[in-house]
């Protein structure tokens, strides 16, 4: 059968051949729908409410190759969503004699929420899979770099000196935060259940007595959680996805930007493991993992932001708030998923290039320690005397071309006093080391 979107991502490198492009193709959700669907009569079955043969009957019937998705497709527009179309075929796929156990007491809404929760805990485990190869290769880089010395940089230009270990255990950190939010979210993934108007009235007409054992039997088809109350219009599940995949696309993106800034010609202090190659330029390595990254981060907010703003949904069942969620939702967890695989890639294979940065420290002569300078010189020489020396010296390390230690060494107030110790940046870095310690026992 023919699918409306195969997933392939020709306009979408980020995704394209990932886990959650696979997860999230027509092809995919059509399962989803099937799974939801086969899952709720096999649980209407354990309560006793429809026999095991149309448990099996429905189950084996669902099976996407069996189906079309393009006609659902075309077909959604009927009843608004394609559920409608899809349990004709189905009915008429199990036959006659278990044909009326399909979607029995459901709604739409029950089966299109429960496939979209399939669908988010088909990209999760992947997700956090990755997410966990992120974190252990900028724990490696942390600990390997706890002292390697490079510049600050503040409102882009050198402030003091720090070190790639702090910078790395600084990304690590976030990525755990990424990782913690959204695992906690896939282990609370609900399945829908409420019927028409959120009251499972049809199931108690079909002889269902308890409805939250038939919840639970469902959501333990299904590998989900059962739910207190039908959640029709109460969208915390789809918001606290929303935010969790934001907050991910997020970190990743404070790495891939920082990456970005680093693998500049003029700066070059990382490099991507494999850059990617440019159509006209033959001598480029694009670093292309950190810019698929930064774009996933650039579109996520904005996906989030229709997912936050579909929680204000009225009545019962809403009239387009429910709708707005699907395709921003599917768009989320593809960007973040592949995103995370590219952050991966990316964090494995960085070359972390020490020289460069201990260049780099000595392009302002010196002035990088000049708070440090501040503080001593001030203890020594008073307040004033002090930000008037530096001062005068930081203005001729420019017009000079001379370092700052060779400027001050000059002074004859400064005879004593070891400048070769306090102008070397390597021994201005603070507590970058034991930060980074303290980060990584996080785990």
């Amino acid at each position: 059968m023919t699918s409306a979107d195969d997933g392939t991502g020709l306009l979408a490198p980020g995704w394209a051949g990932s886990p959650a492009g696979h997860a999230t193709s027509d092809t995919a959700h059509l399962q989803a729908l099937l799974d939801a669907e086969a899952a709720l009569t096999r649980a209407q079955a354990a309560q006793g409410l429809a026999p095991a043969g149309a448990a099996a009957a429905v189950t084996g019937a669902c099976d996407a190759a069996r189906f079309d998705a393009r006609s659902l497709a075309e077909r959604a527009r009927g009843g608004g969503n394609p559920v409608i179309p899809l349990v004709a075929d189905l009915t008429d796929a199990v036959g006659t004699e278990h044909g009326p156990y399909v979607h029995r007491g459901a709604t739409s809404q029950d089966i299109m929420d429960t496939a979209a929760m399939l669908v988010a805990a088909r990209v999760l485990d992947p997700l956090l899979a990755d997410l966990e190869r992120v974190q252990a290769a900028l724990g490696r880089l942390a600990a390997g770099h706890r002292d390697t010395v490079l510049p600050g940089r503040t409102l882009t230009q050198h402030a003091v000196p720090t070190t790639f270990g702090l910078k790395a255990a600084g990304w690590r950190s976030l990525v755990l935060d990424a990782r913690d939010r959204t695992a906690a979210v896939r282990a609370g993934l609900p399945v829908q259940l409420g019927g028409a108007a959120g009251t499972l009235a049809a199931f108690e007409a079909y002889g269902c007595t308890d409805p939250a054992a038939l919840t639970a039997a469902y959501a333990g088809e299904l590998g989900l959680r059962a739910p207190v109350l039908p959640w029709h219009t109460l969208r915390t599940p789809v918001a606290d996805l929303a935010g969790c995949l934001a907050f991910t696309a997020g970190a990743l993106g404070k790495i891939a930007a920082d990456v970005l800034v680093l693998t500049r010609t003029e700066i070059g202090e990382v490099l991507e493991g494999s850059g990617g190659g440019s159509s006209a330029m033959p001598h480029k390595a694009n670093p292309v993992r950190a810019t698929l990254v930064a774009a996933a981060a650039r579109r996520a907010p904005q996906l989030a932001a229709t997912l936050y703003g579909s929680m204000a949904a009225e009545d019962e069942r809403p009239a387009g708030a429910w709708h707005a969620e699907w395709e921003p939702l599917r768009d989320l967890l593809r960007l973040v998923g592949g995103a995370a695989r590219s952050t991966a890639e990316l964090a494995e294979g960085l070359r972390v290039r020490p020289e460069v940065m201990r260049e780099h420290l000595g392009l302002t002569h010196g002035l990088i320690v000049s708070e440090r300078l501040s503080a001593v010189l001030a203890a020594r020489l008073g307040r004033a005397r002090a930000k008037e020396l530096l001062t005068e010296t930081a203005r001729r390390t420019w017009t000079e071309d001379r370092s700052l230690a060779e400027l001050l060494s000059e002074e004859p107030e400064l005879k004593d006093v070891d400048l070769g110790e306090l102008t070397d940046p390597a021994r201005y870095t603070g507590f970058a080391g034991p930060l980074t310690d303290r980060a990584l026992e996080r785990r």
